[in-house]
């Protein structure tokens, strides 16, 4: 099959994945949870179930504080985040719960991170996927011998990174969902799962040119996303159903790292024979013209 004749479609389709969520990057950012804004994080059990607005305004009833947000995590459980307060005023806050909601009130969780604390966390994490970028591009580059499949690999990389952030951005913005360590981590393994994808498609295309040295890089191309379509597809599915089964299952503070996970595998399945290669033919073309 001619894939590559499509190619232009497949750089529109990830344009118009891409561009809204480029967009709501420029224009609102994402939601930086206290893990990079620094905070305070309060998980309460409650000996019977009671209503999430309810909760809220007694927690609100108590002076000086600044609540962020409050989600239930599994029954009768609920996890507050709020701006950094010390071990008196969530005491408070608990005594408040109990004395106007008439129930007993058992602490699970106390932390607090500090803004310092938060900085260094975003500024490692920026650092971390800078490096992990230059790594994959050097190794790509050195393993194929040309410096275009490492430039495309990271292209293609760029491409499932801005997608999972583009998505949490509008998802941040219209919802509410916030970014934090674990989305960071999610981040990271996308990067190497597209990458992996990436240099399979790329490894059989090397090895066509050895058997068809006089074959053009487009005709090989095809070949090779035609023979490595279907163990993608295999592969990335037994995946998506297993994070599909997290997200409408698993508890609610694993979820968006469900959901994370979920949408950058469906982009680096994506990615690879549809970015990836198209990109390197592309970019073999310019370089004969020149």
């Amino acid at each position: 099959m001619n894939w590559m004749r499509f190619k232009w479609l497949y750089f529109l389709i990830s344009a118009l994945v891409i561009i809204p969520g480029v967009y709501s990057l420029v224009r609102w950012g994402l939601r930086p949870s206290i893990d990079f804004t620094g905070g305070t994080l309060l998980e309460y059990k409650i000996s019977q179930q009671v209503e999430k607005e309810k909760l809220e305004e007694a927690v609100k009833k108590v002076p000086e504080i600044e609540l962020y947000s409050l989600q239930q995590t599994s029954q009768n459980t609920y996890l507050l985040r709020l701006a950094p307060l010390d071990k008196n005023k969530a005491e408070e806050i608990k005594n408040k719960i109990e004395k106007e909601l008439k129930v007993k009130v058992e602490e699970v969780r106390f932390e607090t991170i500090g803004p310092v604390l938060g900085k260094e966390l975003l500024r490692k994490t920026v650092i971390g996927i800078l490096l992990a970028a230059g790594f994959i591009l050097l190794y790509v580059a050195w393993r194929f011998k040309d410096k275009k499949f490492g430039i495309c690999a990271i292209l293609a990389m760029f491409h499932d990174s801005l997608v999972l952030l583009g998505t949490f951005s509008l998802l941040g913005h219209f919802f509410g969902v916030e970014v934090d360590t674990l989305f960071v981590t999610a981040v990271l393994t996308i990067l190497s799962f597209s990458v992996h994808d990436t240099v399979v498609v790329y490894d059989r295309i090397r090895e066509s040119q050895k058997y068809f040295p006089s074959a053009s890089l487009e005709a090989l191309a095809n070949k090779a996303i035609t023979e490595t379509m279907v163990r993608s597809l295999n592969n990335s599915l037994t995946i998506i159903f297993m994070l599909l089964a997290l997200v409408l299952l698993g508890g609610e503070t694993i979820r968006w790292f469900a959901v994370s996970l979920l949408v950058g595998t469906v982009s680096g399945t994506y990615s690879s024979p549809f970015t990836a290669v198209p990109l390197l033919v592309v970019l073999d073309k310019l370089g004969k013209k020149k």
